[in-house]
């Protein structure tokens, strides 16, 4: 069945089963392979994406269920890398092996979004679900406070 979708600001028509995973359609039929597939389940947060904002599971969203809704994966969070979450990733050097890092940076904007200044409790339970094989949980939150402080170190 044929699905318009907005991913990343453009138009995209994709011809898939209405049960597809968006992760899949977005991987191999889109071509955008930073939204990573880790466990399968919703589990680990490596497939997070937005849909219109809101941070979902990309591995156990159907394409049926994305309807007019955008679409935003970690290759449109910013053209440049200018995006604070971003630089506050780099500036921190929060990644160590970086499978998980494009799930925790769509999961950490979504709630910047909501939450511009977000207390430590308000970040573990937003982050609660993405895991990090390599232990950066300590770092991932640095950045995020960096990064909610407008890149200035406090």
């Amino acid at each position: 069945m044929a699905y318009s979708l907005t991913v990343n600001g453009e138009e995209h028509t994709v011809d898939t089963p209405a049960q597809m995973p968006l992760l899949w359609v977005l991987r191999d039929v889109l071509k955008l392979k930073g939204t990573k597939f880790g466990c399968g389940i919703a589990q680990c947060g490596a497939c997070t994406v937005h849909l219109d904002g809101a941070a979902v599971r990309a591995c156990q969203t159907p394409v049926s269920a994305v309807g007019t809704r955008k679409v935003t994966t970690i290759e449109g969070l910013s053209k440049d890398g200018s995006h604070p979450l971003q630089q506050a990733w780099v500036e921190l050097d929060v990644p160590q092996c970086g499978y998980c890092q494009a799930g925790q940076l769509m999961s950490a904007a979504a709630l910047l979004s909501k939450t511009p200044k977000p207390t430590d409790e308000q970040i573990d339970t937003a982050m609660n679900g993405n895991v990090c094989r390599c232990g950066a949980y300590l770092r991932i939150k640095k950045a995020i406070h960096l990064a909610a402080d407008g890149g200035r170190r406090a």
